[in-house]
């Protein structure tokens, strides 16, 4: 084995500058920090708001690697936001305690409740996104999708009082739009019609209106897609159009009952 040629091969293929994983680790824990002071009663609000400003330092350092787009400025507007942003997440919680009669105090939902966990993450990256902030919106929506088996991406618009049960298998959208009092279940996607890079500028996922319900592993394409509000969407729904308001739309299985040939 010639060590020093597979060396020499391997560094001439890592061909990423800015490629550091430590971003992604310093992220993690960024978000992780973030959760905690937002939440956790014996966190201790203004030292961790200095931390984070440190550990903030940290990413604007590796993720703004392009000179011509600073990030220096972006927490000092970030921060503004935060209690604007705890004040949404506590009526997410609040929606999850109302709706669900499986949860049995506020505290459950903060402290074991995936779908919340998601939301709180994503409302948290959603700003980064919005103020253009490079890659570490992504990473921290990709966190949780990892922790919690939801897939938000951070540039999706989501209203007040959302609600997520269960979780898993959840996907939104880049572009999708989500109003208020939306609850929706698990394995439901909001996805694109289709896939092509010079859509990429383009809404490619639904809107969900005021108070509508999607019900477990529905499937909604399409960015002119636009579900009225006060909807019904029943499990297993698969829908590409428009549905008006006040519906209620359902998957109606078709049953066949298998015949066995008699056999002397």
């Amino acid at each position: 084995m010639n060590k020093a040629l597979i060396i020499k091969n391997i560094k001439e293929h890592k061909t990423q500058p800015n490629l550091r994983f430590v971003l992604k680790e310093k992220t993690e824990q960024f978000t992780d920090r973030m959760f905690y002071t937002l939440f956790d009663i014996d966190t201790p609000v203004e030292e961790n708001l200095d931390i984070l400003e440190k550990e903030f330092d940290e990413l604007v350092n590796l993720a703004c690697w392009r000179m011509d787009k600073p990030c220096k400025k972006v927490w000092e507007n970030y921060v503004v936001q935060l209690p604007i942003i705890l004040e949404k997440l506590n009526l997410d919680a609040q929606a999850i305690v109302q709706c669900d009669p499986a949860s049995l105090s506020i505290e459950e939902v903060y402290m074991a409740y995936p779908g919340f966990h998601a939301i709180a993450i994503y409302r948290l990256a959603h700003e980064l996104y919005n103020a253009g902030f490079p890659l570490v919106p992504r990473l921290m929506t990709e966190y949780a999708h990892r922790k919690t088996g939801v897939d938000i991406n951070p540039g999706a618009k989501i209203g007040k009082s959302f609600f997520i049960d269960h979780a898993t298998g959840v996907v939104i959208g880049e572009t999708a739009v989500i109003k208020d009092n939306v609850k929706i279940y698990q394995g439901v996607t909001l996805g694109a019609l289709y896939v092509a890079k010079e859509l990429q500028k383009t809404k490619r996922h639904p809107t969900i209106e005021d108070n509508v319900t999607i019900y477990a592993n529905a499937t909604i394409l399409g960015g002119e897609t636009v579900i009225g509000k006060n909807t019904v969407i029943g499990g297993n729904a698969w829908l590409t159009k428009s549905v008006p308001a006040n519906s209620t739309v359902f998957h109606s299985p078709e049953i066949k009952i298998k015949t066995i040939p008699h056999v002397l």
